[in-house]
């Protein structure tokens, strides 16, 4: 698929499914008015069974593969109009480019919400985008269902359902998993030094503070390091017997190769994201042994929810890479069709508030490459529990089933 600012792509081989509602309502501020007098919010086409959602994502600027996070959702919603819709209602999605700079971001959104009336956003893209489009969706009680970015600022609104967790989450549950299943005592720590970093950095603090330890090495590196032998040299040293990094693929194959140089070995672990083949690209086998703490199942599961997304993908992007950022797109986007569907077999209105109340009724459901999605009023912390990775002659295993993030971390209050 040929990506464009305007018109946006759509679903059903990009044709534009019909928007009879969007006309009578461009007029209204709010709930507009069918013609047989439903109460429903924009985006939602009672005559044609059609619900409109959207998203912004990097088609251009620095990290255009991002978008493969769209494609994913896109499939998703293609392959389940074609099985029939939610309830015989079909999904357009329509996807517009923000080039990744959180201005356009909010630009984007007014675009969407105001001229194409979608009725709410799905796997909108980027961290820091998201978070500068609260006050706007905030304004528009706007549903923002899985976006995909990890920071703190999205659980705390009333209208954001996130399913990426905290990073402090997954970096405690590596330390959990280390210290409690292979009986290891000395942890590094090796941390990205930005919000991802500190983030996972305050996770395993707050863990191994409650048990009455503390890493071995704290070592902080930027983005863009390419060499990690002084923070690897420092772990050898300190003799740890593992080595957490929260950073890229590209540090985390950096470091594996540093550590092979110094023939230095021990147990190494890593955020879910990394779990992807791209990262085997970098780090050959040298990747093998790795673990990851993830929300997600692997991209390799013979789950049935996986494999339908790796059908999904090879037939409606064939030349998209399967991997963890696609495999999130296509959860995002089943979240959505999860909540809608709750939505529809309630027989309230297909408002905007009632989207929002189906999510905030959401317990311990499994839904894409994610078990134990679970939202209240005051709770939007979607995922409960993570499993465990281990990278396996070029593969993705999953080792240890779902389990909660260690209670001392996911009570914790926020700073």
């Amino acid at each position: 698929m040929k990506h464009r600012s305007d018109p946006p792509f759509a679903l059903t081989r990009r044709t534009v499914l019909s928007g009879a509602l969007a006309a009578a309502g461009a007029a209204m501020v709010g709930r507009p008015k069918v013609a047989f007098g439903a109460d429903v919010s924009p985006g939602i086409d009672v005559a044609n069974k059609t619900v409109k959602v959207g998203a912004f994502a990097p088609i251009t600027g620095p990290v255009p593969f991002y978008a493969v996070i769209n494609h994913a959702a896109d499939a998703f919603f293609q392959d389940l109009n074609a099985k029939g819709g939610i309830k015989g209602w079909k999904v357009q999605y329509v996807v517009r480019d923000d080039g990744y700079e959180p201005a356009r971001s909010v630009a984007v959104t007014q675009r969407l919400v105001e001229d194409d009336k979608v009725f709410a956003l799905v796997a909108s893209n980027g961290t820091a985008q998201n978070v500068a489009i609260i006050p706007f969706a905030k304004q528009h009680n706007l549903p923002v269902v899985g976006p995909s970015g990890g920071s703190p600022k999205l659980f705390a609104e009333p209208n954001i359902f996130p399913l990426l967790p905290d990073y402090a989450l997954s970096a405690s549950k590596c330390a959990e998993y280390a210290l409690g299943v292979l009986k290891k005592d000395k942890i590094a720590l090796l941390w990205e030094n930005d919000e991802l970093g500190r983030s996972a950095k305050r996770g395993i603090d707050l863990y191994l503070k409650s048990l009455g330890k503390e890493t071995v090495v704290d070592a902080s590196f930027n983005v863009r390091s390419t060499d990690f032998s002084a923070q690897v040299r420092r772990a050898a040293d300190s003799d740890a017997q593992v080595t957490i990094l929260f950073g890229s693929n590209a540090n985390l194959a950096s470091a594996l190769r540093a550590a092979n140089t110094m023939g230095y070995t021990c147990d190494w672990f890593a955020p879910f994201f990394t779990a992807d083949p791209s990262t085997y690209g970098l780090a050959k086998d040298l990747l093998n042994g790795v673990h990851f703490s993830s929300w997600l199942m692997p991209v390799d599961s013979d789950n049935e929810n996986v494999k339908t997304y790796r059908a999904t993908i090879g037939k409606y992007y064939p030349n998209d890479p399967m991997g963890v950022f696609g495999l999130n797109g296509w959860t995002q986007a089943s979240l959505f069709a999860a909540a809608f569907e709750r939505l529809v077999s309630s027989g309230g209105p297909l408002t905007r508030e009632g989207l929002i109340d189906a999510l905030n009724g959401m317990t311990n459901v499994s839904l894409g490459a994610a078990k134990n999605v679970t939202f209240s009023k005051d709770d939007h912390r979607g995922t409960r529990e993570e499993c465990m990775i281990q990278a396996q002659d070029g593969k993705f295993r999953m080792v240890a089933d779902f389990t909660p993030y260690p209670p001392v971390v996911f009570n914790a209050k926020a700073d």
